[in-house]
């Protein structure tokens, strides 16, 4: 049996590596358009959402040094702790950016641009993220890892933001109204806040569940 077994845990790591090298590369991009075209629209949730991308890119390298240690359980469990402090604190310093810039567009009254580019961006995300998700799930099922599980938790969270995000760029491209962008940022704070303090916890729950 332990013949058979090796080789078929062999295979769910190789399988992980792949969609973690696929998350790092999807999210750099994701991150780059979104916060570009949040800058050029005036968008705090864009900003704010390719910032969530950054993260999302550090819990893939996290996962790819875990993954690497697969074979040592002591390695293992202190680099599934490592990376659950490193995005939670990643986690917080989002949670305590994105209130602080939303308000003062509040306050200022700033209309954002149309963004088609981010509009695009948030459809692709929501059909892809959710994809990517399952397909982490079965690794994480596969060799019984927390770390993969709580990444794959957190790429559902991305689709959660995907789907506030583009509520807030559609209301402010379709029905003008100005104030549902910083509205849609501030939305995220509280399940970002919370996934921040669970992770330097060293917790692996979500917010979207």
């Amino acid at each position: 049996m332990k013949n058979h077994a090796a080789p078929a845990r062999q295979d769910y790591v190789r399988r992980g590596r792949r969609l973690e090298y696929f998350t790092i590369a999807y999210n750099s991009l994701e991150g780059l358009i979104s916060i570009a075209a949040g800058l050029i629209a005036g968008s705090v949730s864009l900003i704010g959402f390719g910032l969530d991308s950054v993260i999302e890119v550090t819990s893939g390298a996290a996962l790819l040094w875990r993954l690497s240690h697969e074979t040592t359980p002591e390695r293992r469990k202190h680099a599934e702790k490592v990376a659950l402090r490193i995005v939670g604190g990643c986690f917080l310093a989002l949670s305590l950016y994105i209130p602080y810039d939303s308000v003062s567009c509040l306050l200022r009254r700033e209309a954002p641009d149309r963004s088609i580019a981010g509009i695009i961006l948030a459809c692709v995300s929501v059909v892809v993220m959710p994809l990517l998700a399952r397909a982490k799930r079965r690794i994480a099922a596969g060799i019984g890892s927390r770390a993969m599980q709580a990444d794959s938790r957190q790429t559902d969270f991305c689709t959660c933001l995907s789907a506030i995000l583009l509520a807030g760029l559609l209301l402010n491209a379709v029905l003008g109204w100005w104030w549902a962008d910083p509205a849609a940022a501030l939305a995220m704070v509280p399940i970002i806040a919370k996934e921040g303090v669970d992770g330097f916890r060293g917790k692996d729950t979500c917010s979207c569940h």
